[in-house]
């Protein structure tokens, strides 16, 4: 018999928000007791548990193939194991992190350790990931990662792993925390339901990387996950669907079957949830303390330039009312910066907040990322401003950097707003009388709130620093080391 061939998978840390917290220029690292602060905070951010674990990785090392041996490796908390011998290394690759991930692929093939990269980017960039890995693994994963597995204790590993069909969710996949060490994250209790989206808002990917049907779990396998979960982890539940209420009928029977659990949750919701009175009435009996909701803009204009049509903006208001009146607390996610935006929308976002009494206000700026439609169009008009040839000259950051020029505002103009608009809405003040008012969460709400203080104070520093650079050279830096 052949020795057990072991197996990492790892996840890497994002350059900003809850993993990063840190200017993204050297120069605006000038200061020692600015820079002191910021890698304090850090610290404290990363000890407070904001953090949760990479779901799809849990999937995958819950995948069981006999002689077999699979490890997790979160480099938000730890080094890479160099010291030990792999027999494969599975690198999830997010397109934001692209360049950082083919870094350590190319590090790990010199050592002569087997790579394959799988995840978002792969999926929509194979032909650019081909050069960097032993391995692709190319869609959602659970079927491929199996075969994988199974190919590598035969010593028949191929180049591509690609299912033309999408994992069948209704069969029983079991999800396994064994590999978590508990006391890092926020909660180790992530749920998943069902996968796809039916909507098409042209600034994301989720329909393109899961299709617009909606495929669900069983039912039953939910609840018995919940049930097992809860034994091995008290804390709240996290129910990482994008839209948890875009099938009713279906999450009505699951969450009245939760409701003898007695489990607290957070999940992802759209607005249209303040008018589906029974299911809102069902979220709250089973226990929903927390939802975030897509408002993305209260604009007309910009909800109709991006295809964001799902629920229209005179209804937003008495949605997001009826959700709170629930005693349900809500984070209002915001894109400032579409097409339809002016100079005048930062007032309109400002009496928004202050007539709903949103808990938790997120003030996005638009992120085109490469592979949905905005991102194309934006390249087609000339308004990106990073190499559109080089994807992985794209990243994310939470607000601190403009990738594109938006349409009806001056850059310049854009990024002053933009600073007063997060300066008025995030302020120690306002984070402590928000977690007050909150109507569950409260102490979530006020750390919540007291963190965007901190890093929307930071954005708008990388911004003026932005803002500073001569006018032809805008476009984005490397990211300070």
């Amino acid at each position: 018999m052949g020795s057990t061939k072991k197996v990492l998978l790892v996840f890497l840390p994002s350059e900003s928000g809850v993993d990063g917290a840190k200017s993204l220029y050297k120069e605006n690292e000038g200061n020692a007791i600015f820079s002191w602060f910021n890698r304090s905070l850090r610290t404290v951010i990363k000890q407070s548990q904001f953090a949760i674990p990479p779901l799809s990785l849990m999937i995958l090392s819950s995948i069981q193939v006999d002689g077999i041996e699979q490890t997790l490796c979160d480099m938000r908390f730890d080094e890479f194991p160099f010291d030990s011998q792999w027999d494969l290394v599975g690198i999830s690759v997010q397109t934001g992190m692209a360049r950082k991930a083919l870094d350590l692929a190319a590090t790990l093939r010199s050592r002569g350790i087997t790579v394959a990269l799988g995840g978002a980017h792969v999926t929509l960039f194979p032909d650019a990931c081909r050069d960097h890995a032993d391995v692709l693994v190319q869609g959602e994963a659970e079927d491929l990662w199996k075969e994988v597995l199974s190919d590598l204790k035969t010593g028949n590993l191929k180049p591509l792993y690609r299912s033309e069909t999408f994992p069948d969710l209704s069969l029983t996949r079991p999800v396994s925390k064994s590999m978590l060490v508990k006391k890092r994250y926020f909660t180790t209790n992530l749920i998943q339901t069902g996968r796809g989206c039916p909507h098409n808002c042209d600034f994301c990917n989720v329909h393109v990387l899961n299709g617009h049907n909606l495929r669900k779990r069983n039912i039953p396998d939910v609840v018995s996950e919940v049930d097992r979960f809860r034994r091995e982890d008290r804390r709240i539940f996290f129910f990482v669907d994008d839209s948890i209420n875009a099938d009713p009928e279906y999450a009505i029977e699951l969450f009245r079957r939760l409701i003898p659990l007695n489990i607290r949750w957070f999940g992802q919701a759209t607005t249209t949830l303040g008018q589906q009175h029974e299911l809102l009435e069902t979220f709250a009996r089973s226990g929903c303390c927390a939802l975030l909701v897509g408002i993305e803009s209260i604009e007309p204009k910009s909800r109709s330039a991006h295809r964001k049509n799902q629920n229209r903006a005179t209804e937003l208001a008495g949605a997001i009312k009826n959700i709170r009146n629930a005693g349900i607390s809500l984070y209002g996610s915001f894109i400032y910066g579409l097409d339809g935006d002016t100079l005048d929308t930062p007032s309109a976002i400002l009496d928004f907040i202050d007539d709903t009494k949103l808990d938790v206000p997120g003030i996005n700026i638009l992120r085109p990322i490469p592979g949905t439609r905005v991102f194309d169009r934006l390249r087609e008009e000339g308004r990106l401003l990073f190499d559109p040839l080089d994807i992985t000259a794209y990243r994310y950051t939470f607000g601190q950097e403009l990738l594109y020029s938006p349409k009806n505002i001056p850059l310049d103009d854009f990024i002053e707003s933009y600073s007063e608009l997060t300066r008025k809405i995030f302020s120690v003040t306002n984070a402590i009388a928000r977690g007050m008012a909150a109507p569950s969460a409260k102490t979530a709400v006020m750390l919540f709130n007291l963190f965007y203080t901190h890093l929307y104070g930071l954005s708008r520093k990388d911004l003026q620093f932005q803002k500073s650079r001569d006018p032809q050279e805008k476009s984005i830096l490397p990211y300070a080391e």
